[in-house]
């Protein structure tokens, strides 16, 4: 095996400088055709790194993930999830995340670059009220970076273009079985998810 060990040799494995386009558009803040791209979004990945190390975390809603709250920050509630904490924890130790939008049939990826902190603050977590229910904290997203990513890797995988091709995949209940050599009952957990998932949505 063969390593790149140091920057000169990863310098000259790629010698050419990045086009115009892959430095111009990237900005400080959001600017109004981003803004308009980043409100479409239902979905993000939110990578973040602590102590521990890495994360990166899914992220949903059924309308955009993310509140713009100005140009240069945004808002990404905490619905419920599996309450390991390991996106929240990271913040809190060490604010540096990034996140990648993406938009179902759309062939370009958004990425933000910047710091996080959690907020509690009442005004802020009213904002995302669901029926009375709101999130325990607000992800506040201050920006460093804003661009596109262009259509490459997206246009490679097929990711819209071939349908659904979750066809043979191993399910959650049978991972979980695997894992704990039948300690969980695959069948039954995956028969209970959906329900389960629906009364936890929010």
């Amino acid at each position: 095996m063969t390593w790149i060990t140091d920057l000169a040799a990863l310098k000259a494995l790629y010698p050419d400088p990045p086009s115009r386009a892959a430095i111009a558009k990237v900005t400080p803040r959001l600017t109004p055709a981003y803004r308009a791209w980043i409100e479409c979004a239902r979905f993000c990945l939110l990578a973040s790194t602590g102590p521990g190390g890495t994360d990166c975390s899914p992220r949903g809603d059924d309308g955009p993930v993310v509140t713009v709250l100005d140009a240069g920050t945004l808002a990404l509630p905490d619905w419920r999830g599996n309450n390991r904490l390991d996106s929240l924890r990271n913040i809190v130790v060490d604010g540096r995340v990034s996140l990648a939008f993406l938009v179902a049939g759309s062939q370009d990826i958004l990425r933000v670059n910047g710091t996080a902190r959690l907020s509690v603050a009442p005004d802020l977590l009213a904002r995302f009220d669901r029926d009375g229910k709101q999130p325990r904290c607000v992800i506040v997203v201050a920006l460093a970076e804003v661009y596109m990513q262009c259509a490459k890797s997206l246009t490679r995988a097929r990711l819209w273009q071939d349908g659904d091709q979750s066809a043979g995949l191993p399910t959650l209940g049978t991972i979980l079985q695997e894992i704990t050599k039948g300690g969980i009952d695959g069948a039954q957990f995956d028969a209970t998810a959906p329900a389960r998932n629906r009364q936890r949505l929010w």
